[in-house]
């Protein structure tokens, strides 16, 4: 696709994806919650460290690939979870994974995905993770453990930052629904993208399809996002669930939204693995720590005890080194790719991963380094 070659970054793609979706989807990718200080934040506080590079090493072959999650990738960025993929191109989640696959990396697939545990395991053998959001209903969370099992999934991951719904203003402002309801009163907004109005029309109907044989909600029954996690998510979990959940899957666990030092020696106390460093891309407490203002302390409290995964805000390649600088294993990002996807699909998806791999490589050499491992401290700087 000459548009997508053309694409030389994420913000290209960005603006790719805002000229496709009708704009309550747009909206509902790139907005958060409150001021959306947190949305901004979460790449700007890359700006508060410098690089320190290194200079007459051979780096004529750089090394992308680290383990992270039981599992080796080529380099050290995932894709995170993003729900109802499908409502931002309607090849959504097999496109992702498939993507994902061919590039060697991990997808994590939602809760509240719109293409099933099954049938993107289906889409072939790369790495893959389950995202739990721990429904009011019980019965489902032992359900999606089996489910990922049978599916030979390779880790779980927790998300414990979501008691309530932050308040997503855009959201409201622009009348998202689930599933997306091209009604009379948002006509206009949807008349404006009619190569999505067609694939709308003309696929499957949208619908969360990991709950939707025990939740109508969302599915067949219209709502808002706000209003389905507030009717649906179980604010009552505790550390105690936590541990029977990571002791019942048995692999791989990583508990996701962590910002405080005391809740990752918890999450590790408590059997987790990994924890994801993570404000929900600022969609839930406004003016929260960023993910990468959060990260060192975490890293000092339990580095080299589990993976600590950077999930946040990562625009760069020099994003992803500054966070590997600082302690995380890992990075994992959900917008760059949703942009990809509403841009181009599959091929979308790949031109991120494209352009981060290859920025990735560049600022390795840059930076003097061969491998993930021999990044450290020392190449980095307050600002």
């Amino acid at each position: 696709m000459p548009r997508l070659n053309k694409a030389l970054n994420i913000e290209d793609l960005r603006k790719v994806a805002r000229r496709k979706l009708p704009p309550p989807l747009f909206n509902y990718i790139d907005g958060g919650a409150d001021d959306e200080i947190n949305v901004r934040g979460n790449t700007t506080a890359f700006e508060a460290v410098r690089l320190v590079p290194e200079y007459l090493l051979d780096v004529q072959d750089v090394d992308l690939a680290t383990e992270v999650l039981g599992r080796r990738i080529s380099m050290p960025l995932f894709l995170s979870p993003t729900g109802m993929t499908r409502m931002f191109h309607h090849e959504g989640e097999r496109a992702v994974a498939r993507a994902a696959a061919a590039a060697g990396t991990y997808y994590a697939l939602s809760t509240v995905s719109s293409t099933s545990i099954e049938d993107v395991a289906a889409v072939g053998d790369g790495p893959r993770c389950f995202q739990i959001y721990v429904m009011k209903d019980r019965g489902l969370l032992r359900e999606f453990i089996q489910r990922c099992k049978a599916a030979r999934y390779d880790a779980m991951l927790l998300t414990v930052d979501v008691p309530v719904a932050g308040y997503r203003e855009r959201e409201l402002r622009y009348g998202l629904t689930l599933p997306p309801n091209p009604s009379f009163a948002s006509l206009a907004a949807f008349a404006l993208r009619p190569q999505w109005v067609y694939h709308f029309l003309t696929h499957e109907p949208l619908q969360l399809a990991n709950v939707v044989h025990k939740i109508e909600q969302g599915s067949k029954k219209k709502t808002t996002l706000m209003k389905y996690i507030a009717d649906q998510f179980d604010a009552t979990v505790s550390w105690d669930d936590m541990e029977w959940m990571a002791s019942e899957w048995g692999g791989p666990f990583a508990v996701k939204g962590i910002l405080s030092p005391a809740d990752a020696r918890r999450a590790v106390d408590s059997g987790a693995t990994a924890v994801m460093v993570s404000n929900h891309g600022g969609r839930q407490l406004d003016g929260a720590l960023s993910a990468f203002g959060a990260l060192a302390p975490i890293a000092d409290e339990v580095g080299g005890e589990c993976d600590i995964i950077c999930d946040g805000g990562i625009r760069r390649g020099t994003h992803v080194l500054k966070a590997l600088a600082c302690g995380a294993t890992a990075c994992s990002f959900g917008r760059p790719y949703l942009y990809g996807l509403a841009a181009g699909g599959e091929a979308g998806v790949s031109r991120v991963l494209d352009l981060m791999r290859a920025e990735l490589e560049r600022d390795m050499a840059l930076l003097g380094c061969r491998s993930i491992g021999e990044i450290g401290p020392r190449h980095v700087s307050p600002a």
